[in-house]
């Protein structure tokens, strides 16, 4: 195995344990803890709601790495996902996760390493696909950050993200 394809084999790992093994599952949790009323409150005009951030995530992910990477038509209405007010029932935000991490995980299983280095013009910028898979990492966790934030304040909770981890655990 080459470098490209050791490179390729990590970072496409590692795409799949933050989005399906953290991110998502995250996602899913806080839906879960809050009601319909909660995940689409918008303190202001100029906020986002749970639900506008979840279908957010959506369509970044579709657009950036399904569209661009896997080559299928760009459709997304970015706008769209803040214009909603919904509610959209929380199982339909659920359901919506689902497909999407369905869908990202066909294309991502599909990539050969190539894809790392090839050009791509994505949401007006251009890009790499190493660009491309450190973006919707980074972009989904920042919009899970807020989300979890959100979650604990509006019902003073933990959410339990870190149970049964001793993460005072020193480095060796």
């Amino acid at each position: 195995m080459d470098s490209l394809e050791q490179v390729h084999s990590l970072m496409i790992a590692e795409v799949k344990r933050r989005l399906f093994k953290e991110s998502i599952p995250r996602a899913k949790k806080c839906l879960n803890l809050l009601s319909e009323e909660d995940i689409w409150y918008r303190p202001n005009e100029n906020s986002n709601s749970v639900g506008n951030l979840i279908l957010h995530l959506c369509g970044n992910v579709r657009q950036w790495l399904i569209s661009a990477i896997g080559e299928v038509e760009d459709v997304r209405q970015r706008q769209s996902e803040f214009d909603e007010r919904g509610p959209l029932p929380t199982s339909e935000l659920i359901a919506k996760l689902d497909q999407l991490q369905a869908d990202a995980v066909k294309v991502l299983d599909q990539t050969k390493p190539e894809i790392l280095i090839k050009p791509y013009s994505v949401q007006g910028y251009d890009e790499t696909g190493l660009s491309i898979l450190i973006h919707i990492v980074e972009h989904f966790s920042g919009h899970i950050g807020q989300i979890t934030y959100f979650v604990k304040a509006r019902k003073d909770i933990s959410t339990g993200y870190y149970e049964g981890q001793n993460l005072e655990a020193k480095n060796e």
